[in-house]
């Protein structure tokens, strides 16, 4: 009975009280910050490679991509501060990586592929193109496929990792067939 009033006093239960706020208050600015730290991160490095011409498919991407992983830490540091434990969602979040690494395995081979195109730059859009089996003028190159218009004017939608694995032909053109040729697609 004794164990019953001492859980039940109400000096107990302001200190939990006041220690919960303080936890809750904490995270609530460590998310608020973390996600102000996490957009700034993400304009940093958008900046960085426009500033370097980087295709800008990429750029959108990898500045999504910080953005999102920055988070990601900003969240277990907040919940951190509420004293969950947070090791397991480290285990947990190791586990799924692993899983979806695998059922991706196919996917992520095509956006590397798409990586390296966009980088090495061997063709842009509107460049007339031969790859893997296919002819036409590139319409779009994006991170897991790149559009062709045929000379039947039929698009044909090439997944990058056939691209890159076989030969690419550019073929170059005289200027005033560039001139002619269809306005570029935005490229992302």
């Amino acid at each position: 009975m004794d164990r019953l009033r001492s859980l039940l006093s109400p000096e107990l239960w302001t200190a939990r009280g006041a220690s919960l706020l303080a936890g809750l208050l904490g995270a609530a600015v460590i998310l608020v910050l973390g996600r102000i730290a996490a957009k700034l991160a993400a304009n940093m490095v958008k900046s960085v490679l426009d500033r370097s011409h980087t295709e800008p498919t990429l750029v959108k991407f990898l500045a999504n991509l910080v953005d999102a992983v920055f988070f990601a830490f900003v969240v277990i540091a907040s919940l951190g501060r509420l004293d969950v434990d947070t090791t397991s969602f480290a285990a947990v979040f190791a586990a799924a990586r692993l899983a979806i690494g695998f059922a991706l395995q196919g996917s992520l081979s095509t956006f590397a592929a798409g990586v390296l195109i966009i980088l090495l730059g061997h063709f842009k859009a509107g460049d007339l193109i031969e790859a893997a089996g296919q002819k036409g003028r590139v319409l779009d190159v994006q991170i897991f496929s790149t559009v062709l218009l045929d000379e039947t004017g039929v698009k044909v939608i090439i997944p990058n990792g056939a691209i890159t694995t076989g030969t690419i032909r550019v073929h170059a053109e005289p200027a005033a067939e560039r001139q002619a040729a269809p306005p570029q697609a935005r490229a992302g």
